[in-house]
């Protein structure tokens, strides 16, 4: 079967070419992570840590509580190790903050949010 781009799944879309490679290596492994790590010529953890990255920038894409674009790409961002965990938490939550103070303003006017 093949992907058409716009019908793919959120998560697809959101993986590049080493991620899909390296989906395309793990399912050619069976599945072992020991084999794919002997493939790449690095450790098991190595391999394992990449394997957890990828499955938390899926489940970022997958997030149904983070539609904000925004905040999907912060959790992506995260997943790949790009912002810690941390400084994810913050952005998203300086972010959030704003968005609540701007409806407030926008209720106060009288405005709709």
């Amino acid at each position: 079967m093949k992907f058409h781009h716009s019908h793919s799944p959120r998560w697809i879309k959101v993986l590049n070419d080493n991620d899909l490679h390296f989906i395309k290596r793990f399912i050619l492994a069976s599945g072992s992570l020991k084999a794919l790590a002997q493939e790449y010529g690095v450790s098991y953890p190595t391999i394992r840590a990449r394997l957890d990255r990828l499955i938390e920038k899926i489940r970022a894409a997958e997030n149904q509580t983070a539609t904000d674009p925004f905040q999907q790409y912060v959790q992506i961002l995260a997943a790949e190790g790009h912002l810690s965990p941390d400084t994810a938490r913050k952005l998203l939550d300086a972010y959030k903050q704003t968005i609540r103070e701007m409806r407030q303003a926008s209720q106060k006017k009288g405005e709709s949010p």
